[in-house]
């Protein structure tokens, strides 16, 4: 299978480099890398033409530096990429970020899962992050979720599900939607991703901001957010976070802020919070 990884940076010097090199020493060898330089300030253009005058399956993309918000600065930057290619060359469109580190056989298990399982729509594998010399499990999500960082979706599931939406929580609606379409979401467990560093680390949004952002553009109706906002307080111990939550998740009601999803594809996100909801809180 003939792999297109595109990988969003942004001063990205003092990582890129381990993901690139990460590739390169990839037992899969049918693959094309696209950088997208989105606005950099420091040596993340040197770093990438090291790679680009070496190795023809690395290419680059220049872009101004796009706004600065979770979720939509890298999708934008990932469209970029995306829209330079021709989809017919790929069987597996991959988006990575530029501060992982990829075991030698991670595409050849990728491409061995989809070629062994036609429903696979998504895989992926696990989070790792270096504590006290250590890389452990970076525990941030359940392990049946595929995590940003490292995305690699059947060409036929990607262009299904409309590819990735320039917003906020982008990569849970995806999975919504490829579910919802008879895919499957797969995190493979003995496959290993080393992140460098810690994700949100650049943002300057406050935790509630982002989570009633998040819920807002997730496209959930308000008994959902306020339920999934009550959810976030209980795990904090904070009566306060879940006002703070539902301001925010108001705010961008009343300023009726855009979505990136369609009124039908807000149904399918409600309907399945809803059966998680009776599954996990209501034993139904």
């Amino acid at each position: 299978m003939r792999f297109l990884i595109i990988i969003p940076a942004h001063n990205e010097e003092n990582n890129l480099s381990f993901t690139l090199d990460s590739l390169q020493q990839q037992s899969h060898k049918a693959f094309k890398v696209v950088v997208v330089n989105d606005g950099s300030t420091d040596n993340t253009a040197e770093v990438i033409r090291k790679y680009t005058q070496q190795d023809f399956r690395f290419e680059t993309i220049n872009l101004q530096k796009s706004e600065h918000q979770p979720g939509s600065k890298v999708v934008h930057a990932f469209k970029n990429g995306l829209q330079a290619q021709s989809l017919n060359d790929f069987d597996v469109i991959c988006k990575f970020d530029a501060d992982i580190i990829l075991s030698e056989n991670y595409l050849q298990t990728i491409e061995n899962a989809f070629v062994n399982n036609p429903t696979y729509g998504l895989v992926g594998g696990l989070l790792y992050v270096e504590k006290d010399g250590s890389w452990v499990y970076e525990g941030n999500s359940n392990k049946h979720h595929v995590r940003g960082p490292m995305k690699a979706y059947r060409k036929e599931c990607f262009i299904q599900i409309g590819g990735l939406r320039e917003t906020l929580g982008w990569d849970n609606i995806d999975a919504i939607l490829l579910e919802h379409l008879g895919w499957k979401e797969v995190v493979l467990p003995k496959l290993h991703v080393k992140l460098i560093k810690v994700k949100g680390a650049d943002y300057t949004i406050r935790p509630a901001d982002y989570y009633g952002r998040y819920f807002y553009f997730l496209g959930l109706n308000r008994f959902l957010a306020y339920i999934a906002s009550s959810k976030e307080a209980m795990k904090s111990k904070s009566i306060s976070f879940f006002f703070d939550i539902i301001s925010a998740y108001e705010n961008c009601r009343s300023k009726k802020l855009e979505l990136k999803i369609t009124k039908e594809e807000q149904k399918i996100v409600n309907n399945q919070r809803w059966t998680m909801l009776k599954k996990k809180w209501l034993k139904m």
